[in-house]
């Protein structure tokens, strides 16, 4: 399973509210349609950012999965509500899931793959909640 860094307040967004969308400046690759990721909220929070309500969760740690259903451009954002960005690809995301503790662990640009250790806690944790 892979990881994608997500700055806050967008990783939280994700997995404690409505953000079913991910903007990206590239296609998502072939081979992520339709696998599941781990969401890493990321160390920094994005100061260009409007914050959407309370602090959204931690950073620098895996806070939840979903899965990528597929992406679509958009030239003016407005097909994906408040969380669409103009002129950016957007990856829908379904089935998403809050871990109940965050999982520390370093990200990366682009998809990355978390270690045996960080994906045990990560299974230990769905295994609980399931």
């Amino acid at each position: 399973m892979k990881a994608l860094t997500i700055r806050q307040p967008w990783a939280g967004a994700i997995v404690h509210q409505t953000k079913r969308v991910e903007n990206r400046s590239w296609k998502l690759p072939a081979a992520h349609h339709g696998t599941r990721i781990l969401i890493h909220a990321g160390a920094q929070l994005d100061k260009n950012a409007q914050i959407y309500g309370p602090n959204l969760g931690d950073y620098g740690a895996i806070i939840g999965v979903a899965t990528i259903t597929g992406y679509h451009w958009s030239d003016d954002g407005t097909c994906c509500g408040p969380w669409g960005f103009a002129n950016t690809y957007h990856w829908e995301l379904a089935d998403v899931t809050a871990l109940p503790e965050p999982i520390a662990a370093k990200g990366a640009l682009g998809f990355w793959t978390p270690t045996a250790d960080t994906l045990d806690a990560v299974l230990a944790q769905q295994a609980v909640t399931s």
